[in-house]
């Protein structure tokens, strides 16, 4: 099992939602507003009067061999809005109750 932070702009709420929902990808935690600033490009998400726009968050568990399909979705949503920022990282969960 691996664990999916997935950051981005809150455009992408329901299209999110429904990639999980499609991959079967039931487990996950919501943050609704987050702020933050990408490494390489993109607007700041500050929430602010100079960057008014905010990030959410979604910390995924998700079956390994759904892991790859997940990224793939995500990483084409990226690349049809640059701007707005969509970012995901993958940690192994090595133990659960």
């Amino acid at each position: 099992m691996k664990s999916v932070l997935i950051t981005f702009d809150q455009a992408y709420y329901e299209r999110i939602i429904a990639t999980l929902d499609r991959l079967s990808c039931r487990g996950f935690t919501y943050w609704e507003q987050v702020r933050g600033r990408g490494s390489k490009t993109g607007d700041p998400h500050y929430g602010s009067h100079a960057w008014p726009s905010m990030c959410s968050a979604i910390l995924a568990m998700v079956d390994d061999e759904k892991v790859d399909p997940l990224l793939e979705v995500l990483h084409n949503m990226d690349r049809q809005t640059e701007q707005l920022g969509l970012r995901a990282f993958v940690w192994n969960i090595e133990k659960t109750i």
